[in-house]
């Protein structure tokens, strides 16, 4: 009973997960969208990326933190500067993790 109720639960979460990807690109694949929805839809892979990294760089212990030794607000900062001007995500993971690595071995 326990395979089968586990099968069943992937092949459900692989439709819920398939189905909201298919049905528009499958809707939309003769049509032209407007350019304004275009460039709407380019922000949102930055968006849900910022949604998803904001809570790890504010949120310790289940409070906010912004208090001047967390180490990793101080890293975004030069990590989003890089992302901005240079548009390279390679150069902004590596400056991000410079600026942990140096303020950890800055930091007795």
């Amino acid at each position: 009973m326990a395979e089968k109720t586990i099968l069943i639960t992937l092949v459900l979460m692989a439709l819920v997960t398939f189905i909201p990807r298919l049905l528009p690109a499958w809707f939309l694949r003769d049509k032209s969208l407007p350019p304004f929805v275009i460039a709407w839809l380019r922000y949102v892979p930055v968006a849900v990326l910022a949604a998803m990294l904001l809570p790890s760089l504010i949120v310790k212990d289940n409070m906010l933190n912004f208090q001047w030794n967390n180490i990793y607000l101080w890293a975004a900062i030069p990590a989003g500067w890089v992302a901005w001007k240079k548009k390279s995500l390679f150069g902004t993971v590596i400056t991000g993790m410079v600026v942990v690595a140096l303020a950890r071995l800055l930091s007795f």
